[in-house]
């Protein structure tokens, strides 16, 4: 182990804590809901930004997209640069009107929203069951990223450092909550961004400037400086279903959805635009452009999502390198601690207290499950965690793709088209997780275009007949009734 490098780390996870041990003793003065899984919608524009971005950029963003673009070449880089305006999308089409209807029907989470619009309770048991399939295997991804950066940074077996890492996550979000959470992501925003142009800056010197760079990498293989990327990967239909599955369909993320109804007021929503979409220039950027010309540098590397690890060993002195190995481990927990806090909301608000809705005046119980669920969501991540793939970037979209197919258009149409009924909405969730499902199990591929991309076409039609079909059988109801 190398302490010149972990003494940063330490520090950094000491001041995370410190800041969940604030949340907590701020969670005690709230309702417990409101407080423990929203903050009592209290973000102002800057945390807002930074929680979002943070929330949003993870291990795939650290560690598997710079890997890609160690092993693809130059081209992932403009490719990864699609994702830039995902924060203006998210808050853009969700936030305004997602925030009046939230604080209209009181909802705490996004399948609160979703039973509110459509008012079916099936609808919410298939989401989220949906919902915890997708984020245990996202999650999977984030602590795969966590552990591999621990064993290549700072030589900590890949199996202790799972249980650093999974521990400490597990355990401050159990009792931080939401605002643990966003203060968390706020700090690790920050971090991230130091981090970024540090390393960047430290891989150009010692690349020998961009212009060497390039040449070393023309050399190894002329297809990494070109559009097309190593193995000609980036064709038209590729690139289409790349801005589907991580710019358009982002709408769709419920980890992303619920920031939108958690901001203080209209100008924060407005500052978040801006201040995130610089922020996710610089890291998409900064960071994919590293790993591309990593490959200058580090010629030979066996697994591709250790460049950005190995890099930062390589560039910098120990301490610094310390320093930086808290950006990505930023990256992983701030999405890590979404996504559970969005499980245990789950587990509670949509499937607990669906079933014994006179339990919601408990909060100690509450609080006591709330705790309990996401420590027991930990321990089951650490075992799917224990045997990773060599690149996980490929798992992280897949995970994505799912909830996308899912909640995509329930969301965008339940808020944007007043005709919208469940039948549409039902049969758009079925369809949608049916069609991605089969699709990536069957490695079923239609013009060459990503799984996503057929199952949301699919999805959305599901939902124009099931809302023609639904129309007609409400209004024969109602007929029947009058």
């Amino acid at each position: 182990m190398q302490i010149e490098i972990l003494l940063p780390l330490i520090g950094y996870l000491l001041l995370v804590f410190l800041l969940s041990i604030y949340a907590y003793l701020r969670r005690q003065k709230g309702e417990f809901l409101h407080e423990h899984f929203l903050g009592n919608r209290s973000m102002g524009g800057v945390v807002l930004a930074m929680t979002i971005t943070a929330t949003y950029i993870s291990a795939s963003s650290f560690i598997g997209g710079p890997g890609a673009a160690y092993k693809y070449g130059l081209g992932w880089v403009l490719l990864a640069l699609i994702q830039v305006p995902t924060i203006w999308l998210s808050l853009g089409v969700l936030g305004k009107k997602f925030a009046i209807l939230a604080r209209r029907y009181h909802a705490v989470t996004l399948n609160d929203m979703l039973y509110a619009r459509f008012q079916s309770r099936l609808l919410v048991w298939i989401a989220s069951i949906s919902l915890l399939v997708a984020f245990f295997g996202a999650m999977t991804v984030q602590f795969i990223g966590g552990a591999r950066l621990l064993e290549t940074a700072a030589n900590i077996p890949y199996e202790i450092g799972l249980l650093i890492f999974g521990i400490s996550i597990a355990l401050y979000t159990a009792f931080g909550g939401f605002r643990a959470s966003v203060l968390n992501d706020t700090l690790q925003g920050f971090v991230m961004l130091l981090g970024t142009i540090i390393l960047l800056v430290a891989t150009v010197h010692k690349a020998g400037g961009l212009a060497t760079a390039t040449e070393t990498l023309k050399a190894i293989d002329p297809k990494l400086i070109t559009p097309q990327g190593a193995d000609d990967i980036f064709s038209m239909p590729f690139m289409v279903s790349f801005w589907v599955l991580v710019c358009f369909g982002v709408i769709g993320l419920p980890h992303t959805a619920v920031r939108c109804i958690s901001y203080k007021n209209s100008q924060a929503m407005h500052r978040g635009i801006i201040i995130g979409t610089i922020v996710m220039v610089i890291l998409m950027l900064g960071m994919h452009l590293a790993g591309a010309l990593g490959r200058a540098i580090l010629p030979n590397l066996t697994i591709p999502d250790q460049v950005i690890p190995t890099l930062m060993i390589t560039v910098l002195p120990p301490f610094a390198a310390g320093i930086f190995l808290a950006a990505p481990m930023a990256a992983i927990m701030s999405t890590i601690n979404s996504q559970l806090l969005q499980s245990s909301a789950t587990i509670i608000k949509d499937l607990y207290l669906n079933i014994a809705p006179n339990e919601i005046k408990k909060e100690k119980k509450l609080t006591w499950i709330s705790s309990a669920s996401t420590l027991i969501l930990g321990a089951l991540l650490l075992l799917a965690a224990w045997h990773p793939p060599q690149m996980i970037i490929w798992l992280n979209l897949l995970a994505f793709g799912g909830l996308q197919a899912v909640f995509l258009w329930p969301l965008i149409l339940g808020l944007y088209w007043e005709r919208a009924n469940r039948f549409g909405a039902l049969s758009s969730m079925i369809i949608g997780a049916l069609s991605y499902t089969l699709f990536t199990a069957f490695d079923v591929k239609i013009l060459n275009f990503h799984h996503i991309v057929p199952s949301l076409l699919l999805s959305l039609i599901a939902f124009l007949i099931g809302n023609f079909v639904g129309e007609k059988k409400l209004l024969s109801t109602s007929i029947k009734i009058s």
